[in-house]
């Protein structure tokens, strides 16, 4: 049975005979349909019937649904409701303003609203650089989205987008204390996209642009990072490129290969495919090959994009032409940032030895890890149920910690390239194996060390 998960968590409230051994039934039920309970409460018992909450997870929507219908027809129970968890988790929205400062008193009031505050507003408009300091600026950003390439989703529109805008302001939160604010942009239009992020930038101390489709987001980003004194980072692109980056280090550090020596094969030349080239490139990789849905992209193919042109006239050194399956052999390491199920496993065998296999297309992606890690040295994906999650999380948070803290104006390469080193050194010699290329995005030091590394501060070693 596909693996469950609990983004797909349900809690059925059941109405019973007045018997407990029923509640056995309908665990039995549930995981011989494939779920798994995961709690099980008697919410009321009488000598007329039971009411029981069952919560357990699918692998998916429709698997949600079976499960439902399995346990509806058990003999003895009627399924009174069912309440999906990740639905009830947004009720409401997941995040909300909160006052720093006391406000319980007229003196309170008086320092942290008028009068008071029009001395430190006076002040501000005398030195301008001490916004930073005296304002939420200093420790703000604007996760800024159109929503036209949201998660696997595609163009569902800013209102739409706005959960997941939310989820990444909670993150920034929990592992870095910034305050984020989801600005979700009533238009797709590069000019009105530039021009709305320039009038908000002064109340931010940094600009996150999310799930903005390409090549749209290539000129959005020059433009504000030209325009604009606070730095400018596309989570898509860049901090992709980070995780990707400090997972392949330890991949290629567990099968005995070089970073500059290795072939790459990346599927997908959109923001995230371009970003990763781009700073796998910056780390001295030498042989890249991109395949999109045409094939190879090759320098004297005529026939592309003008952002296609550009990234095959730095990669494809050998000039190869071909769909993946032909690209692919001899190579040393698959990524994948394209689409579900492009990769066949048995087409790994033909990869070089001890290959590594990024397949991070989300939700489902190129390769089921399960069948990759039948023959591949090394296997990641996007995923949370399988080992070696590739996750943003990892990166953004400590990348923003250490721009607001060294009041940057700028993302460098060169500081994604530390943040991509300091990463892969959470993970020490005495834990790297072929599962655990990556530190959990709960590991405490991860932040910290990104951090002092866009800071350009001493990072820890192994």
């Amino acid at each position: 049975m596909p693996a469950t998960t609990s983004s797909y968590s349900i809690t059925m409230r059941l109405h019973t005979a007045p018997d407990h051994g029923v509640v056995g039934h309908v665990a039995t039920a549930i995981s011989a349909a494939g779920g798994i309970v995961t709690a099980i409460d008697v919410a009321e018992s009488s000598h007329v019937r039971l009411v029981v909450d069952v919560t357990c997870s699918a692998s998916d929507a429709e698997h949600a649904d079976e499960l439902r219908v399995v346990v509806d027809a058990l003999d003895g129970v009627e399924v009174h409701r069912v309440s999906d968890r990740t639905f009830l988790l947004h009720l409401g929205g997941k995040i909300e303003v909160s006052s720093k400062v006391p406000l319980r008193t007229r003196d309170d009031l008086s320092m942290a609203y008028t009068p008071g505050v029009g001395r430190v507003s006076q002040a501000l408009a005398d030195s301008p650089e001490d916004i930073a300091r005296l304002t939420v600026k200093g420790n703000s950003v604007a996760v800024v989205t159109d929503g036209s390439a949201v998660l696997g989703l595609g163009n569902i529109g800013p209102g739409a987008a706005l959960p997941v805008m939310e989820g990444k302001a909670a993150l920034f939160k929990r592992f870095a204390g910034i305050d984020a604010w989801p600005i979700c942009l009533a238009s797709q239009d590069t000019d009105e996209i530039v021009r709305a992020v320039e009038m908000i930038a002064p109340g931010f101390g940094g600009i996150n642009l999310e799930d903005i489709a390409a090549p749209r987001c290539f000129e959005i980003e020059r433009r504000l990072r030209a325009s604009l004194d606070i730095p400018v980072f596309h989570d898509d692109q860049h901090g992709t490129a980070i995780v990707v980056l400090a997972a392949l280090t330890n991949a290629l550090r567990v099968v005995g290969k070089e970073l500059t020596a290795v072939r790459i094969v990346v599927s997908g030349g959109g923001a995230a495919g371009t970003a990763i080239v781009t700073l796998l490139l910056a780390a001295g990789v030498t042989d890249v090959v991109v395949v999109d849905r045409e094939g190879a992209l090759a320098a004297d193919d005529e026939s592309l994009s003008p952002a296609h042109r550009q990234l095959a006239s730095v990669t494809n050194p050998r000039r190869v032409r071909g769909d993946l399956h032909t690209v692919l052999t001899g190579a040393d390491v698959f990524i994948g940032v394209s689409a579900p199920g492009v990769l066949r496993a048995e087409w790994i065998p033909d990869m070089a030895q001890d290959a590594v296999v990024f397949a991070l297309a989300n939700p489902d992606p190129e390769v089921d890890p399960a069948e990759a890690d039948k023959y591949a040295a090394v296997v990641a994906s996007g995923r949370s149920d399988y080992p070696n999650q590739i996750n943003n999380v990892l990166a953004f948070p400590g990348v923003f910690r250490g721009l607001l803290d060294a009041r940057a104006h700028e993302v460098t390469v060169d500081m994604l390239l530390r943040a991509a080193e300091a990463i892969a050194l959470v993970v020490k010699d005495d834990e790297l194996n072929p599962n655990f290329i990556i530190p959990t995005v709960f590991h405490p030091d991860v932040p910290h060390a990104v951090a002092a590394a866009i800071r350009g501060s001493e990072h820890p070693t192994r």
